[in-house]
């Protein structure tokens, strides 16, 4: 296992446990003491964690991890998941994208569907919101493509832009569908973030759309971040992994939701 294995695998055992001990992650990771201890200690300078006598315990921002270290996640779900969003949408429409490593594969199979590239009408094919500068950065140079960046913010962790500038920006807009990256989608709680700035970002996306379209892996169902973005009927589809589980699914279709698990 390379060394952004261990160090994503060791954040997904702190998200999940609050804690890691060396002895533990030997064991799970098959990895020497020696090593561990490294990659604690990197977990520590970047400030996803706290060394304490024999281990880590969590930092509130463990949670929230860097995109930097969710690209390798679910990456073959995601790319299905992107792939079914794209296919949604139609030629001449405004769509909107949040930022998060789901979006992005969105993003990167819109821009690849080659009816798009192929078009040679003046007009740009799509119209791309988004308030991910990574995002709008792969797009930009699609010339079959429009894009549209909002002002704001940059937050590390994911790329987004948030904050007065954004949300005034994506409150003078109106668009055909929203794609909505998030951090949990619970049937009661809805649609949510770990970021209470960049829920509010994201709830104006919401807000825009005539149609919004959720795009998650299925670790995400079922769970709560700490900030909602919107109420779970507010989302028209969800576009998920085969691996969700059914309960969940079942209940968020009894609120209207189309479920389309790829």
């Amino acid at each position: 296992m390379d060394r952004h294995a261990r160090i994503s695998a060791l954040l997904a055992m702190l998200a999940k446990e609050g804690k890691i001990e060396v002895e533990a992650a030997v064991t799970a990771l098959g990895a020497s003491p020696a090593t561990i201890r490294r990659d604690l200690v990197y977990l520590d300078e970047q400030r996803l964690a706290t060394r304490t006598h024999g281990g880590v315990v969590a930092n509130s921002g463990s949670f929230d991890l860097p995109l930097r270290f969710k690209i390798g996640r679910a990456a073959e779900e995601r790319k299905r998941i992107g792939a079914a969003a794209a296919a949604l949408v139609p030629i001449g429409a405004t769509v909107a994208l949040n930022g998060g490593t789901t979006t992005l594969e969105v993003g990167r199979a819109l821009a690849a569907r080659p009816e798009l590239a192929s078009r040679r009408d003046s007009e740009p094919s799509v119209t791309v919101v988004t308030n991910a500068v990574n995002l709008a950065g792969e797009l930009l140079v699609r010339p079959y493509l429009k894009v549209v960046v909002t002002g704001g913010v940059v937050r590390a962790h994911s790329y987004e832009l948030f904050g007065p500038l954004a949300e005034r920006s994506i409150q003078a807009l109106s668009v055909d569908i929203t794609f909505l990256g998030l951090e949990g989608f619970d049937p009661v709680f809805g649609a949510s973030s770990h970021s209470d700035a960049v829920a509010s970002t994201d709830s104006l996306l919401v807000k825009a759309a005539a149609k919004v379209v959720a795009v998650t892996d299925s670790s995400k169902l079922g769970r709560r971040a700490f900030a909602q973005i919107c109420r779970a009927p507010n989302v028209d589809v969800l576009i998920t992994d085969s691996g969700a589980d059914l309960a969940v699914l079942a209940r968020l279709r009894s609120l209207g939701i189309e479920v389309l698990a790829v």
